[in-house]
């Protein structure tokens, strides 16, 4: 099932216009059964005003250094079983193709975790979640709930029988003054 996206945008004049008024359907992967990704607006660019409305370029799933991105994801219960004669090569490249850049950002030695050049405002709009960070500290999330995520390594886990629904905002950061190993 779609989410309906309304944007608003400029004509010629200068004037407030609907530019468009549509259904996005999720990005399905074979590699994570039950979740779903909804991207539902971005840039790499700043944005300048006015403007028709169209949708900006925003090629990657995690924004650039003058970034953002808009969506709602959800994640699936662990209990999700994996199929196990999936093939983890081609599922990789089915989320290269459908969500670019995304599985660079995953740490393959540990499934989920992931760390981005971004502060991400989530809002969990149904279910319940985990929010694992780095040694194990882990917060229960429920719906209402919001997190500011400040560029942490970090995962999304999901114990409960039912699915988690979030929305996201992700604005490009600087992480160039942390220390390196």
């Amino acid at each position: 099932m779609g989410i309906r996206r309304v944007v608003t945008g400029h004509n010629e004049s200068g004037k407030a216009i609907f530019a468009s008024d549509e259904v996005i359907e999720p990005t399905t992967l074979a590699l994570v059964p039950g979740a779903e990704f909804f991207q539902l607006w971005g840039s790499d660019d700043r944005m300048r005003y006015p403007d028709d409305g169209g949708r900006p370029n925003a090629p990657m799933y995690f924004p650039g250094p003058q970034g953002f991105r808009f969506g709602v994801f959800t994640v699936a219960p662990d209990a999700t079983v994996f199929t196990e004669d999936l093939d983890i090569e081609a599922a990789l490249a089915e989320m290269e193709e459908k969500l670019p850049g995304m599985a660079g950002h995953m740490e393959p030695e540990n499934p989920g975790m992931h760390t981005t050049s971004t502060i991400d405002y989530e809002y969990i709009v149904s279910g319940r979640c985990v929010l694992e960070l780095d040694d194990g500290a882990t917060k229960e999330l429920a719906a209402g709930d919001t997190v500011v995520q400040s560029g942490t390594r970090h995962a999304w886990r999901n114990p409960y029988d039912e699915p988690c629904v979030l929305v996201a905002v992700l604005i490009a950061a600087d992480h160039s003054g942390f220390p390196t190993n």
